[in-house]
């Protein structure tokens, strides 16, 4: 007789709540394989999601969520949690264009009470729901799960500070895998490995351990200081100095051991603890077990081999050719040095540390350490490369504020992921960075047309000495263009015209330029002659330029893969104050539009975003003849 697997009886966490212990444990391994054979056929993020299928059955066993708040840190992890909560039989559109989004959305289920995708942020949000249900609100607890790589991050910390001074009752689990994206950095790293290891040894020889990575000076003077005010030495860990009771180090794949403590969790009366979990990146996956990035994020995939399925493209990514382009300037200039917030081989700088590895620094999830760290180097006199996601990169921007831009040091961003980047959404956008860079006093701001305009302005960035300069390029391939033996130094603040034409003028502003020009290409076929730019620099702008393309021309087109506020604003700023508009030039600026765009494809979502070669060609029409009913101009690019 066929036995019905247990996880056709779950319609969500309720169900939990009937089964025994040992019939969790058979539900964690269903879940397992059913995580599994989703991804393979939509990619997604597997490793992170197979550590923690033990985990999340026994907190939704245990707890009484959505009432009780579960918050994913980041949400890498939680595909098993959406299996579990009513969204079985949507998984197989995960990442998809109107499908489940690869990360926690609070409008998506009541079971994701806070939306997640950037690291850091689970235990301040926690926080927030205690103190709303504190005072009255339809809440109960709340139960923050953060990962060793996340909890690397100052948020995180100020997040426990507080906590720990407010004393209020939460939960947080600390989900120690030992892997985030790379492997974790820092003293933490060790610390947690170290509390690990010494499980049976008491909490003062714990502490005592964490003592070693102070410097041999520090180090003494800490432990006669304890001994001087209290008599006695530190008798918790860390976090129990912070003011959270300490649980753990527990095995987070042991069913039985994580039902325990979770019940204990929930059975205190009062007062924060910290649950400390170790788990395997990719648990009870060979494939993803024995890969060097635990299958952190994959193609589709064949279940039985691991093998994946990658696209063949016919060009270099733009991440590839950037990783190649700065170890060859590093070659040729023992100054530079290059920085990344856990992202090596995601920024191509892993490259780099192969060759020069002195030279290249992993500061972990800490984005604001990573820039004022790249600011000190550069007042140093090396000449640091930054290398951050264009959406990352904006957790530091205070700090390319007042430690970069005040003092005018030349710290070169290189950054990745610029635009629209497909299954990720809207979390992972690069949409922002050419408005909150560009309007920056002294900040120089460049954005590469194709992979060897990128080869091009990584030379730049590594001559200039001047200020900050920063460069922007997308996810992915590049155009297939020839590729320069060696990278030419731009001349600062000078675009160039790439087609010439006496009607219409299109200013491309990064990526898009290949579009610009099969745009010209069809409206040349019906009759309207462009001119098509790349204007290279957002800031300085080639005033020249763009003042020759407005005298010499009937319309102005601008086109840039970023918001509103961005390049088009300070050409169209330019252009007022200098009378330019006064004479009825038409001008029209081609932005990512004013609300977020959720995952699909690259090209759905620009399609979504109005900027295809369609839309481009549409937008010109509507400059030429703006009294013309243009509603069908060909399918959509």
């Amino acid at each position: 007789m066929t036995t019905t697997p247990l996880l056709d009886k779950i319609a969500g966490p309720s169900d939990l709540k009937q089964l025994s212990d040992s019939e969790l444990a058979t539900l964690a391994g269903e879940l397992r394989r059913e995580v599994i054979e989703v991804v393979s056929q939509t990619g997604g993020h597997l490793g992170s999601s197979l550590g923690v299928v033990e985990m999340t059955v026994a907190i939704h066993s245990v707890f009484n969520t959505p009432m009780d708040k579960l918050i994913w840190d980041v949400g890498h992890q939680c595909y098993p949690h959406k299996v579990l909560t009513g969204r079985r039989d949507l998984m197989r559109t995960l990442r998809q264009k109107d499908g489940l989004s690869g990360f926690t959305k609070r409008d998506e289920s009541e079971f994701d009470p806070f939306g997640a995708a950037h690291s850091s942020t689970s235990i301040s949000a926690a926080l927030g729901f205690v103190v709303g249900r504190d005072m009255g609100r339809p809440t109960g607890d709340a139960i923050a799960v953060i990962g060793d790589g996340s909890i690397s991050a100052g948020m995180a910390y100020e997040a426990l500070n507080n906590a720990g001074a407010e004393g209020r009752r939460l939960i947080v689990i600390l989900n120690d895998n030992e892997m985030s994206i790379a492997p974790p950095v820092g003293a933490m790293s060790s610390y947690l490995s170290g509390l690990y290891a010494a499980t049976p040894a008491p909490m003062k020889a714990l502490a005592e351990g964490m003592e070693a990575f102070m410097p041999p000076p520090m180090r003494e003077g800490a432990r006669r200081a304890r001994q001087l005010v209290t008599g006695q030495g530190l008798s918790g860990t860390l976090f129990e100095e912070l003011g959270f009771d300490y649980m753990g180090p527990i095995d987070g794949h042991d069913m039985d051991q994580l039902l325990v403590t979770l019940r204990a969790a929930k059975a205190r009366a009062e007062g924060p603890v910290l649950i400390h979990c170790c788990t395997v990146k990719g648990k009870g996956y060979a494939p993803a077990e024995q890969s060097a990035d635990k299958y952190h994020g994959v193609a589709k995939f064949d279940v039985e081999t691991g093998t994946q399925a990658k696209s063949k493209p016919n060009a270099p990514s733009y991440t590839s050719v950037f990783g190649k382009a700065l170890s060859e300037e590093a070659s040729r200039d023992p100054r530079i040095v290059a920085v990344t917030a856990a992202m090596p081989s995601g920024t191509g700088v892993n490259l780099m540390a192969d060759r020069f590895p002195s030279r290249v620094f992993d500061v972990g999830i800490a984005e604001q350490h990573g820039v004022t760290f790249a600011a000190g180097m550069a007042a140093s006199g090396l000449r640091p490369f930054c290398a951050i996601y264009s959406t990352f990169l904006q957790r530091g921007y205070d700090q390319i504020v007042h430690d970069v831009a005040l003092q005018g040091l030349p710290v070169r961003f290189a950054i990745d992921r610029a635009g629209l980047v497909g299954a990720d959404g809207a979390t992972h956008a690069g949409a922002f960075d050419i408005a909150y860079l560009a309007n920056l006093p002294g900040f120089t701001v460049m954005a590469a047309a194709d992979e060897a305009e990128l080869v091009h302005m990584v030379a730049t960035a590594a001559a200039h000495d001047s200020g900050p300069i920063a460069f922007r390029y997308p996810r992915g391939a590049g155009v297939g263009v020839e590729m320069p033996e060696r990278g030419e130094v731009l001349e600062i603040g000078k675009g160039r015209v790439v087609r010439e034409g006496s009607d219409l003028a299109i200013l491309s502003f990064g990526a898009q330029l290949a579009d610009a020009i099969a745009a010209a290409e069809r409206l040349d076929a019906d009759g309207i002659s462009v001119t098509v730019a790349d204007a290279r620099f957002a800031k300085p702008l080639d005033t020249q330029l763009i003042e020759k393309l407005a005298r010499e021309h009937s319309g102005l087109l601008t086109l840039e893969q970023g918001s509103e506020g961005g390049f088009g604003s300070a050409v169209l700023h330019h252009l007022a104050r200098n009378g330019l508009l006064d004479g009825g030039l038409a001008i029209r600026p081609m932005t990512l539009p004013d609300r977020f765009i959720h995952q699909a494809s690259p090209a759905e979502m620009y399609s979504d975003a109005g900027l295809t070669v369609t839309d481009i060609c549409q937008t010109a029409k509507s400059i030429l003849m703006p009294d013309a009913n243009i509603v069908d101009f060909g399918a959509r690019a």
